[in-house]
Formats: C-alpha cells, structure tokens, sequence
C-alpha cells in the first residue's frame, strides 16, 4: 500500500512544443482563412469605388442594367422596364 507513495514523479515536461504548435496553427489560420478574405474584401471595395454612371452591371439578384446614378447609400440601375435603386454592395 505504501509503494503508491514511494514512485518517483514524472519528470517535468517543457512547454515550448506545445506553444510552438499552437502559434504555427494560428499563423496557419491566418494565411488560409483571414488574409483572404480580406484580400476579396478590398478588391471589392476597389470595385465599388471604380462605379461610374453608364457602366452595364449585373446584381447580384441577376439583374441586368445601367448605372444611372449613384449615390452615398446605393446605386440607381436603368433596366429596360424603369430605374431601380439598389444598395451598392448589391452589384457584382
């Protein structure tokens, strides 16, 4: 009953392996999920900025169209039926 007292302890086990793999996973995360998705959120961005009135776009509920106007909150499409306002994230 008393050898359960008697072993000797477990040596001490460094840290640093683990750390090391937790901070190659993280900078793994970053480079396959956050880094490209703001990469296509700026190119994005860059595209809704070029805008210009006259340009033929295509929302993103498929609409076809031509930029009539464009304003702070949205963009005023010309179809073939009459003019309709979308938000600007809405052209793709």
């Amino acid at each position: 009953m008393l050898t359960i007292f008697l072993q000797a302890a477990a040596p001490a086990q460094s840290m640093m392996p683990t750390m090391i793999m937790i901070g190659l996973m993280v900078v793994g995360f970053y480079f396959l999920m956050i880094r490209p998705q703001m990469k296509k959120q700026k190119q994005e961005k860059n595209f809704q900025e070029a805008l210009k009135p006259g340009a033929r776009v295509v929302t993103t509920s498929g609409m076809h169209g031509k930029i009539f106007s464009i304003a702070e909150d949205g963009v005023v499409i010309e179809t073939l039926s009459g003019k309709l306002k979308f938000e600007k994230a809405a052209i793709s």
